[in-house]
């Protein structure tokens, strides 16, 4: 039996290559992408497309009978630093919105629903380094806490309707094919963009910021390698830790310099973001995900800066 895929929220940073590496695996046809906004050319033009809101049910609903998918991925939400300034928007579309995927998954019964969780599930009182997958976790953002909540309610639906939910906590994500989505870790995109530019950057964030990130193609990886995992490996219905490289705004700037000499940056004071990524961790144990499914990174942060400035130099 061919899948049938739902993406909904295809057009963010993640979806947008998620679509592309599905429908190179399953086939443009079987890969329906969805996002409240007008589609970007690269989905449109290789594929379905449907407009849907996560918060109307009934459009939901619609959607579900007329395709009947087999998996979803539900990518809509509102990140860390936008759900700061408009908390409960960033409640209702990241905690009803997957509330009402999961109930659609159940009554139409799909077989996996992957749905991504986060880094920004950790707070003040987690520990700092190799943060493990089970800690205390008293995030004091929005978008943290209902990641959280989502996390719970993943598992939950697991053990209540046994409903295949997978998920992965991503650290910061940089990739140069579409741009980023309102989040804390954004600087790591934006200054290889305005290195390109300009020649400067001013970081939102210290330039001793540490902070696990991720180069966009592992994240991609990762997903569908956990997709395809067996059930019955999957030792973790909530969301697992999954690390990449952790880095400072100060030794990226100084990845890009060997390749950019002239490259200068400079920090602003007082960005609201800077609080927000202080309560994060600095580094990611992910453990779990190795023994489960295998996983293990491949870009370093020299790969990533290589990697960034070659294809962006074609688009900028």
């Amino acid at each position: 039996m061919s899948e049938k895929i739902l993406v909904i929220g295809a057009n963010g940073q993640i979806g947008t290559e998620l679509v592309s590496s599905l429908r190179n695996i399953h086939g443009s046809e079987q890969v329906i992408a969805s996002d409240i906004n007008e589609p970007a050319k690269a989905i449109k033009d290789t594929g379905p497309f449907e407009f849907v809101n996560v918060l109307d049910k009934e459009n939901l609903h619609q959607i579900f009978t007329k395709h009947q998918p087999t998996q979803i991925y539900l990518l809509a939400a509102i990140l860390s630093a936008v759900g700061e300034q408009k908390p409960k928007l960033a409640w209702d579309l990241n905690m009803i919105g997957l509330i009402q995927v999961l109930d659609l998954s159940v009554e139409f019964k799909v077989s996996k629903v992957f749905w991504p969780s986060s880094i920004a599930v950790f707070g003040p009182h987690s520990p700092v380094y190799n943060t493990p997958q089970y800690c205390v976790m008293d995030p004091n953002t929005v978008y943290g806490f209902s990641k959280l909540a989502g996390e719970r309610w993943c598992e939950y639906y697991f053990n209540k309707h046994g409903l295949d939910v997978r998920s992965i906590r991503y650290p910061g994500l940089i990739g140069w094919r579409a741009a980023p989505g309102g989040g804390t870790t954004d600087y790591s995109v934006h200054i290889f963009h305005e290195a390109l530019k300009s020649g400067k950057y001013e970081s939102f964030l210290s330039a001793d910021t540490a902070l696990p990130m991720m180069y966009m193609d592992d994240a991609i990886r990762a997903t569908l390698t956990l997709m395809d995992a067996p059930a019955e490996k999957l030792s973790i219905r909530s969301s697992y830790n999954l690390a990449g490289v952790s880095f400072t705004p100060a030794q990226l700037a100084d990845e890009i310099k060997k390749i950019l000499p002239e490259f200068e940056i400079s920090y602003a004071d007082n960005d609201s973001r800077q609080a927000i990524a202080d309560s994060w961790p600095k580094s990611i144990d992910d453990s779990y995900a190795q023994k489960d499914w295998g996983w293990n990174i491949e870009y370093d942060l020299a790969a990533i800066t290589n990697d960034m400035l070659t294809n962006l130099k074609k688009t900028i």
